[in-house]
């Protein structure tokens, strides 16, 4: 598919719509339909301002910054949005919007903010044939679908892991279930195979966490994990490549950036495959890492404390517990500095942390039990990192015209599946 391509004006394809302001205590945040502010989805409401698949564009703020929405949403006065119903489509002129640099049209340096009519001005080349611009919208968004599917399994996944932490090891809840008659031998329950039925007693008994398993012990943090020490100066390698672990790059995807060495100005700690990272700045924003495979030269910000486990314990185990609310919560509680942007807490104290209890075996059998789901975890991510190296590298070729459909579509069939 190759037809002819014409000149037009983003004004022409995707005319731009202003957003309506909506104040937080006016959202209904028990609503499904997503709020949209200038950098993404600010929270949620029961109704919707658009009524089908949205571009949403950054008009105050985050100037520029161009966001999809597949269903109906409330783009804020923050923003502009171009909506239609053609789906297919709108993702066109999403990507489209996309490849134009439009944060780089920030009209006033004092107050940031993209003019509509400068935007509507910009000369653009398209396909003239829709079915083109359809078939481009396809390959692009199949990778984004991906991506997005990859993200909710993920996400599935992670708070199947941590409830089951919870259930096991904070509220004991097979205990409570054997106690009340409700886990019988020979029995399966959710999450509580009949085999691991002689794991857990049928008994509390008082600790200083209040009521625990009879049997059991509390851990401190220090007794399932090792600290990873060392420095790395990646200045002194300076066209070495590093994997690079910060805080900006867990922020922004939980994806290290790949750096020279020169690039990064300052002592850092390596990082070895399985380690999980906690950050001991603001814990007021949790910050852990489960690393699996670190890559090479892997290094990370001095900001993170990198966390090794110990047997009987894995990484997978490590992640469950330093991710807990309760972990995070104890963190909290030992902060210094008086700043709430510079709180940070100590290795020492992290170590000292008791927020569970449990026996040897019993931690043993959680590990291998949830090792497979975050593994799976990590696999999305690697595989998602990839998708979007292909959709960002096809992006400006196919929009541009520079690539044929079909050559786009061979790299397409190994995730067809």
């Amino acid at each position: 598919m190759a037809g002819e391509w014409i000149d037009t004006t983003v004004g022409e394809i995707a005319p731009f719509s202003y957003g309506k302001g909506l104040p937080e205590r006016e959202r209904k945040q028990t609503g499904s339909v997503p709020v949209y502010g200038s950098n993404g989805i600010v929270g949620f409401h029961d109704s919707a301002l658009t009524g089908g698949p949205t571009i949403v564009i950054g008009r105050k703020g985050t100037v520029g910054a161009v966001h999809y929405s597949p269903i109906p949403c409330w783009p804020i006065d923050t923003t502009f949005f171009v909506s239609d119903s053609d789906r297919s489509l709108v993702r066109y002129s999403y990507y489209l919007l996309k490849s134009l640099g439009l944060e780089n049209m920030n009209a006033d340096s004092a107050v940031p903010g993209l003019n509509r009519d400068a935007a509507h001005a910009r000369i653009v080349l398209i396909p003239r044939d829709k079915a083109e611009q359809r078939a481009i919208a396809h390959i692009l968004g199949t990778l984004d679908d991906k991506i997005e599917l990859n993200r909710k399994q993920s996400e599935t996944l992670e708070a199947m892991a941590r409830a089951l932490f919870k259930a096991w090891f904070v509220d004991f809840e097979p205990v409570r279930a054997k106690m009340e008659g409700r886990w019988q031998r020979g029995q399966s329950l959710p999450g509580l195979p009949a085999h691991l039925y002689d794991l857990f007693p049928d008994r509390l008994v008082d600790s200083e966490l209040g009521e625990i398993p009879e049997g059991w012990r509390v851990f401190a943090f220090g007794d399932v994990a090792q600290q990873g020490k060392g420095v790395v100066n990646p200045g002194n390698s300076p066209q070495d490549l590093f994997t690079h672990y910060s805080l900006p790059a867990f922020d922004s995807a939980h994806c290290p950036s790949i750096e020279p060495g020169h690039a990064i100005k300052s002592n850092k700690t390596p990082v070895p495959d399985g380690a999980v990272l906690v950050s001991k700045l603001n814990p007021h924003i949790p910050r852990v890492w489960h690393v699996g495979t670190a890559g090479p030269n892997a290094v990370c910000s001095t900001e993170f404390i990198v966390w090794a486990p110990k047997a009987p314990a894995n990484s997978a185990f490590l992640y469950c517990l330093a991710s807990s609310p309760e972990f995070s919560g104890a963190m909290h509680q030992l902060v210094t500095g008086t700043s709430n942007s510079h709180q940070r807490v100590k290795p020492d104290q992290l170590r000292e942390i008791r927020v569970f209890a449990a026996t040897e075996n019993a931690i043993e059998a959680f590990s291998e039990w949830v090792r497979s789901p975050l593994e799976k975890i990590l696999q999305n991510r690697q595989q998602s990192r990839t998708l979007a190296q292909l959709r960002d590298a096809l992006l400006p070729r196919l929009i541009s015209g520079e690539l044929r459909i079909a050559d786009a579509e061979k790299p397409m069939e190994k995730f067809s599946q």
